[in-house]
């Protein structure tokens, strides 16, 4: 009865804010006419500015927002067989309603969703990707892996795969790198150095010098990018924005030398810090 209350006071004030911007309007119409007016006196009449009433908007209700976590429990057989109906929707009208589910099913949905990664379409494949990216399970990061080594799948699928793999499990990604860095295609070799700069592991330092002479000026600029930011190596300073092939070529080979030289022993440095980092709370 209390909600039925509110609503009706709620109504009739909107109704008589309603009625005040209707006359305002009247007012401002008739306007013209009220300033050529002249009164019995023959003085002319004059218009004054009025503020209208004004109610101020009512307060939002105070109160935490109310959200439903993901869920933790192992799928029942009726949620395993929903799982598997709700995979052809992730292509079409439906499917970022079909993302939602996945997502909101939780980790243990993974296993069902990784099944998308080998079916027939590539938007099926990439919003598969994208949905375990969201649920943030590192369980998914070897199918990931996986797909992103495919060499007969679309390049922004295979990019978009390595991506998820770095940023749930980046200790899987090195042999995925190694495969998309020897790919035709310039865009697969560039994501590949990109991404290498997240993988903190020895074995993409080789892979990033090969790139280093690539015939894509983009793709060794990538590279050399992410060597200095993981290996911090001062190396000879080279104009590699305006370098050609064979600059390239030979600069590579300074870093194959220096490569040949600590690979025994060297050590990935820690990676740099904010100097202003964020406060926490």
């Amino acid at each position: 009865m209390a909600l039925i209350n509110h609503c009706r006071n709620k109504y009739a004030k909107q109704r008589l804010r309603d009625y005040r911007m209707i006359l305002l309007w009247g007012l401002v119409a008739l306007s013209p006419g009220l300033i050529g007016a002249t009164s019995e006196a023959g003085e002319q009449a004059r218009l004054f500015s009025v503020q209208m009433p004004y109610d101020l908007p009512p307060k939002a209700e105070s109160g935490a927002s109310i959200s439903v976590p993901p869920s933790n429990q192992p799928l029942g057989p009726e949620e395993l067989k929903r799982a598997e109906a709700l995979l052809p929707l992730l292509e079409g009208k439906q499917e970022f309603w079909a993302m939602g589910e996945f997502v909101h099913m939780g980790a243990p949905a993974v296993p069902v969703l990784v099944k998308a990664l080998t079916m027939p379409g590539p938007r099926i494949r990439y919003n598969a990707i994208e949905t375990l990216l969201m649920i943030k399970d590192p369980s998914a990061a070897p199918a990931l892996a996986e797909a992103a080594k495919e060499p007969n799948d679309m390049p922004r699928v295979r990019e978009h795969a390595l991506r998820a793999t770095v940023r749930l499990n980046p200790a899987l990604a090195p042999p995925a790198i190694e495969a998309m860095a020897k790919d035709q295609n310039a865009s697969v070799r560039k994501v590949a150095a990109f991404e290498a700069r997240y993988v903190r592991q020895k074995a993409v330092v080789p892979v990033l010098i090969g790139l280093l002479s690539d015939p894509e000026r983009f793709v060794s600029i990538s590279a050399i990018h992410s060597l200095w930011l993981l290996t911090r190596h001062e190396s000879e300073i080279h104009d590699w924005d305006s370098s050609s092939k064979e600059n390239r070529q030979e600069w590579a080979q300074e870093w194959v030398d220096w490569w040949t030289s600590v690979r025994e022993t060297f050590e990935l440095p820690d990676p740099r810090r904010p100097k202003n980092p964020q406060p926490q709370g």
